[in-house]
């Protein structure tokens, strides 16, 4: 239980969660019942911008989850023209987050950041396929030191109504390495190379910086283990 209650929280949730304490320290003084509520949503916040430590596999061509959520959608699509990958298609996993779901994105991939273009949009139910075309998102491609590029595009949901980036072109992420955040509720999908097969199933749970969404090493590996 401490492990839950006592995870770190990442910068970008203080000023929320200050702002909730504070409006629930005046409902104690309205009624406390209404207290208690705003207290209740103040822990939410907290635990929605927590920040927990992730083991990281270590082994040379893995392509990582960037975040924390069900993967929703797996399907050959037309990367967006943001990215630089090409008009061929290439095989989409998407990632979906809910509002309980950790929020802090990590690099699918060590590598250089070659893109980051952000586009204004919609704010659809992140989960539909139409979503990574019509809401508004910030793609980034980042190239490994093989030369092989993977792209990753964060998307806005329903409720998220902010897609926070901490890096830019140029710069150089670390497997697993943050590199952003988007605030209640959203997707991320990721882009793999032409050949290379997914090892994740639509329906699994999947953890930033942890689960293995494909091998680069190995590109036609199949996922082991039946759905049921």
């Amino acid at each position: 239980m401490l492990k839950i209650v006592a995870v770190p929280m990442h910068k970008e949730g203080r000023k929320f969660v200050a702002i909730f304490a504070a409006i629930a320290f005046v409902l104690f003084l309205i009624w406390e019942p209404l207290g208690w509520l705003g207290l209740g949503v103040t822990v939410w916040c907290y635990y929605f911008f927590r920040d927990p430590v992730r083991v990281i596999p270590q082994q040379d061509g893995l392509v990582l989850s960037p975040a924390d959520g069900i993967v929703s959608l797996i399907e050959s699509v037309v990367p967006p023209v943001d990215l630089g990958l090409g008009e061929d298609p290439l095989t989409r996993v998407s990632v979906f987050m809910n509002v309980f779901n950790c929020h802090v994105n990590r690099a699918p991939v060590a590598g250089q950041v070659r893109h980051v273009v952000y586009r204004h949009g919609k704010f659809l139910n992140a989960s539909l396929d139409k979503a990574s075309e019509h809401n508004e998102r910030n793609s980034i491609t980042i190239e490994t030191d093989a030369g092989v590029r993977i792209g990753v595009v964060q998307i806005a949901g329903l409720v998220a109504r902010r897609i926070v980036c901490f890096v830019g072109e140029g710069a150089k992420l670390g497997t697993g390495h943050r590199f952003g955040l988007i605030r209640f509720g959203s997707r991320l999908d990721v882009y793999l190379p032409e050949g290379v097969n997914p090892l994740v199933a639509v329906g699994q749970t999947a953890v930033a910086g942890e689960t293995i969404l494909a091998d680069l090493s190995d590109p036609t590996r199949h996922r082991q283990g039946i759905p049921e």
